[in-house]
């Protein structure tokens, strides 16, 4: 074809322009590149004929049951649906003989997911139908047809769902209930590989043109090659589609320098384990995806995938084995990469410490077994911010590295590296990368190579990046065009070079230079998503529960193997447990923002597990004492309380339905029996009679309550005077009696309600914005009583009307017995984007609060001098946050919330939001939780907050008992306390469990809590012969010396602690 003198350096715009249109898919595809992609197209009969059957409901029924129905005829433009449910498509092809010699594909687009099988029941790949850069249409149905190409039979399983579920209008929207997919293609087709070669080239040339400096020659000789490439082209043309790839081929030669920046490329596939769509279709989406990807690494020998969770292994493992065994084979040649080293790639704010180390333990043992290797990188691209405490449990659970790339998207301060050495609370250190191309599902664009290069900020040091690509939240992964440009753009001039790697070899490269490269200290708080911390109040409410029941689970099943005769540890029960609620702990669950259909499976698995708990204690607490039957309520005389802190503590204790004169006080609100549990022993037990009137008078002295000359509510104890409103119900004063001095701020209160607009910016479920600080109304109460007087327990009740739908109830509560003021609440919730807060103001200065994270603390500013100071007006906290100055100090506890706000001396928790996306009825109902105020002398670091939150979470273990035999059994039994740490206030006791490998030795894990050095003792009762120091993973570090216990007959360590250290001790007994 003749072509004229070219002007287009005097009309850049059009040329570029020109380019776009010749790939346009739509306007002119009757004669642009796509003329020519395909050779040719077979529809219908007799080559294509179709049948269905549809599942029942959203049964999700396997292959071997779906090919046994009744399947009918259906044609192309056929509609399924609705919503979640399951199809099957038996397809029969028959190729025709003009095909031979041809690599054949079928077309299938369902406009949703799919699976396509083989009529043996083998998962072959994945569909994604509908438009996008998700769709993935084609299956090759044979490389090269035969003449006499026998009649084949594939299976389609239809899930009537897209990639990201079945949104309404906006994605995050709840899902609609009757969304529709039709069937818009099935066809044979031949592709002309020349086209697409032709069409990947001119992709890259166009998009260098437009991404490039225009002005750069590089940019330049790219709009010169695609104006050529156009006017050398010709529709359906094989021999001018040869000529434009010569000239393809010319601007690729062009490579680039060794200086250039080296981008190491790693394909991968984020498969949210549960989201927009429930964990049922995720266990299917995960078969799709990878199935899809070890077809490309059978088509591309280069080409390398990384897949993390362990959870979603085993999933596949169990319900997909054929295809588990395929990437086995293929772990072992080095293309399908096993990554992260935990069950699910997990929320980090939010799961306890103790939830953090079992992630590592179940990913890691599991990647060794099935593969051979633990992980080497921490792999959490996707979760909304990061514990100080991580670089330290990282390091203890066998990795060295760190990915992420979810800073990226704070909305106040722009992060300021890219790769930097992140030191954690005790000083442990990891080596961490977040991807300059600020995604971790990246398409293969020019722009994404540019912005490697251009959005790395510590590019003066470490002049290399790690790529993710692949589609992702919903699953899919790379696609084959990925692949085929990213070989293209491997070394050409003018970009930055990029090859396929392990990502390992990625850090091994940078961490030859890890000594030149910056620091970060402390956690990597993430400016956006706070309202994480408050969404789906009951799943958190029952996270916390269960850590701590299994908290409780384990210690006294260790004891109980010990020393009870017959009882076995419950190691198989438990595991199965904390799978399920580490599963729970995925960074779309536990923070509150998945659909309404995730959390009705997420109820019934933590309902499920903390029964299985509650069972499994009740049998270590009876095999421990094996003489004592548990009672019930009616029957019973008394109670036995086991404490499974490390300290002595005095509580009061509710019996319900048990009777007696030795009940001492009974509660008002549900006419439960009141006692004194004085001085329960560490990791000890005592026995409650209630068939006798209590003798002694040193178990408590009375509280007392009464109104003042104002009509308001004055609760004292020996400790603390509380004086509650009797117009408002919020706290006016808190005098502390052993300092005479006055916590509430003059003029002042707490306990006082505050309902906030909650109107994010775009996340609804996700964002706590900042501007809806600024708008609230103050509530108060409408109904003040005294409802107990005593002499164990003052309480008063407070009813405040939320709004004409909602409505709280609250009990505050002063016991004989501790300077702790409880808030018991009962809430029905039915609000409409509205956040309740509940706030303190003291008469407390401080420039920072301190809270509790994993294993430690975490302290921020009170104030707003800056802009990282102001993007920290919510955060994330555990079971306390505490304001303390120089020698005072007050601490707000919880048993199930964590989102905290800290201004000047003000300290407010955020206690229910309701948002409508992605679940139009998140936390809409009723809702119990509780906090209180626990005022102490000195600092914090002076104080024993830690051990007071604690026990607000953790209380005495009760079995309902002849309160008579179980005290003669608790003599017959006559070794507690079982463990004790002496030496040190700052250490804590956290696990005590079987270890992983032998049931008959034993785990303890222990961590120090304020920030200091500490040297402990750690005594035990059982018949240890050695002991080691291991990681999280129980590997063996360092050998203890066991010594005996003074006077006792028990054995014990000693151990020394660095600030904020963990450390795990595995004994091996007799």
């Amino acid at each position: 074809m003749l072509q004229a003198t070219s002007y287009m350096q005097k009309h850049p715009k059009i040329t570029r322009e020109r380019v776009s249109k010749f790939l346009d898919g739509v306007q002119w595809r009757d004669v642009n590149i796509h003329a020519s992609l395909y050779e040719t197209r077979v529809s219908g009969k007799p080559s294509i004929e179709l049948e269905a059957w549809s599942a029942p409901g959203q049964e999700r029924p396997p292959f071997a049951y779906a090919v046994k129905q009744q399947y009918e005829p259906i044609d192309v433009g056929h509609m399924f649906g609705p919503s979640w449910s399951s199809h099957w498509v038996r397809v029969t092809v028959r190729i025709p003989s003009e095909l031979e010699g041809k690599q054949v594909r079928l077309l299938f687009d369902p406009q949703c997911e799919a699976m396509v099988w083989s009529d043996k029941g083998e998962p072959l790949q994945g569909i994604t139908g509908g438009d996008g850069t998700c769709r993935h249409v084609d299956y090759i149905v044979t490389n090269k047809a035969k003449a006499d190409e026998p009649v084949r039979v594939l299976y389609l399983e239809i899930a009537c769902n897209g990639m990201f579920g079945n949104p309404s209008e906006i994605f995050i929207n709840p899902p609609t209930k009757d969304r529709q997919f039709k069937l818009t293609t099935v066809d044979l087709v031949v592709y002309n590989s020349a086209g697409w070669a032709l069409f990947h080239d001119l992709n890259i040339i166009h998009a260098m043109a437009e991404g490039l400096p225009k002005d750069s020659p590089r940019a330049w000789q790219a709009l010169v090659a695609a104006n050529e490439i156009i006017n050398t082209y010709s529709a359906g043309d094989n021999a001018s589609i040869a000529e434009a790839l010569a000239i393809s081929a010319n601007f690729f030669a062009a490579k680039g320098g060794e200086g250039n920046h080296q981008v190491f490329a790693i394909g991968n596939c984020h498969i949210d384990t549960a989201w927009l769509w429930p964990y049922d279709e995720t266990k299917r989406k995960i078969a799709r995806s990878w199935s899809t990807q070890l077809d490309y690494m059978d088509r591309y020998p280069g080409y390398r995938f990384a897949a993390s969770q362990a959870q979603q292994f085993e999933w596949l493992r169990t319900l997909y084995p054929s295809l588990f065994k395929r990437i086995q084979e293929k772990t072992q040649s080095g293309q399908f990469i096993p990554i992260g080293g935990t069950w699910v790639e997990m929320d980090c704010n939010l799961p306890s410490g103790e939830s953090l180390a079992r992630q590592f333990l179940l990913g890691q043992r599991f990647f060794k077994q099935h593969f051979g290797h633990t992980c080497d990188v921490f792999w959490l691209p996707d979760t909304f911010g990061y514990s100080s405490q991580l670089p330290q449990i990282v390091r203890l659970a066998g990795a060295k590295y760190f990915f992420t790339q979810k800073l990226s998207w704070n909305n106040i301060n722009n992060f300021p590296h890219t790769t930097f050495r992140w030191i954690g609370l005790d000083g442990s250190s990891v080596l961490t990368h977040m991807a300059p191309a600020e995604t971790y599902t990246a398409i293969v664009t020019v722009n994404d190579l540019i912005d490697s290069v251009k959005k790395h900020k510590d590019i003066a040091y470490s002049n290399e990046s790690l790529y993710l690509y692949g589609n992702g939240d919903g699953g899919g992964g790379p696609l084959d065009w990925m692949i085929e440009r990213l070989d293209r753009m491997k070394d050409v001039d003018g970009l930055p070079r990029i090859k396929q790697a392990h990502p390992n070899e990625f850090y091994e490269h940078v961490s030859k230079k890890e000594d030149k490269l910056v620091s970060w200290k402390g956690e990597l708080y993430f400016e956006l998503h706070r309202g994480t911390y408050t969404s789906q109040a009951h799943t958190k409410k029952y996270n916390r529960q269960a850590e701590y029941l299994l908290r409780d689970v384990e210690m006294l099943s260790v004891i109980a193997q010990n020393v009870a005769h017959g009882f076995a540890y419950p190691a198989v029960e438990l595991d199965r447990v904390w799978k399920d609620i580490c599963l729970n702990q995925f960074h779309d669950v536990i923070p509150g923002t998945s659909i309404e259909m995730v959390y009705r499976d997420t109820d019934k698995m933590y309902e499920d597990a903390i029964g299985s708990a509650k069972s499994m204690m009740e049998q270590a607490v009876t095999s421990l004492f094996a003489h004592v039957s548990p009672q019930s309520e009616e029957e019973a005389t008394g109670t036995l309380v086991v404490n499974t802190t490390m300290w002595p503590r005095t509580d009061i204790v509710a019996l319900p339905g048990v009777q007696g004169p030795g009940l001492q006080q009974t509660r008002s609100r549900d006419g439960v029996g009141l006692m004194v549990a004085a001085t329960v022993p560490g990791c000890g037990m005592a026995v409650l009679d209630a068939s006798e009137d209590s003798e002694s008078e040193a178990d408590a002295v009375p509280v007392t309550v009464f109104k003042d000359s104002q009509g308001n509510v004055v609760m004292e104890n020996i400790f603390v005077t509380a004086k509650i409103s009797g117009t408002t119900g919020q706290l006016i004063s808190l005098w502390d009696r052993r300092v005479e001095r006055e916590i509430v701020a003059e003029g002042m209160a707490g306990n006082v309600f505050r309902l906030h607009d909650d109107v994010p910016l775009f996340w609804d479920a996700w964002d706590i914005e900042i501007y809806n600080l600024e708008k609230f109304t103050e509530l108060s109460g409408s109904k003040v009583e005294i409802v107990d007087q005593g002499p164990l327990l003052a309480s008063v009740f407070v009813e405040v009307a939320i709004s004409k739908d909602s409505r709280l109830r609250q009990w505050i509560s002063l016991s004989a017995t501790s300077p702790r003021l409880e808030f018991d609440c009962d809430v029905d919730w039915h609000e409409n984007r509205k956040c309740l807060k509940v706030a303190f103001t003291w008469d407390i200065y401080s420039d920072f609060a301190t809270y509790e994270t994993q294993y430690g603390v975490v302290q921020r500013p009170t104030h707003r001098n800056t802009t990282w100071d102001m993007a920290k007006f919510e955060v994330c906290g555990h079971k306390f946050a505490d304001l303390s100055e120089h020698g005072y100090g007050v601490a707000l506890l919880n048993d199930c919330k964590y989102g905290y706000s800290a201004l000047g001396n003000t300290m407010s928790m955020s206690l229910l939001r309701s948002p409508k996306a992605p679940d139009e009825h998140c936390d809409m109902g009723h809702h119990t939780f509780r906090y209180a105020i626990y005022p102490h002398a000195g600092t914090f670091n002076e104080s024993s907050v830690v051990r007071e939150a604690y026990q607000f979470n953790v209380p005495l273990v009760q079995l309902p008992v002849d309160a008579k035999a179980a005290a003669e059994a608790a003599d017959s039994v006559g070794i507690m306390p079982f463990f004790s740490v002496t030496g040190a206030s700052n250490v804590v006791l956290d696990a005590v469990k079987a270890a992983e490998d032998n049931c008959k030795q034993v785990v303890v894990r222990l961590y120090e809590a304020y920030g200091g050095h500490a040297k402990i003792k750690l005594a035990t009762k059982l018949k240890i012969t050695s002991a080691q120091i291991t990681n999280i993973l129980e590997e063996p570090l360092a050998s203890v010396k066991v010594n005996a216990a003074a006077g006792d007959g028990g054995k014990a360590i000693e151990l020394t602690f660095k600030p904020f250290e963990i450390k795990t001790v595995k004994f091996s007994l007799k």
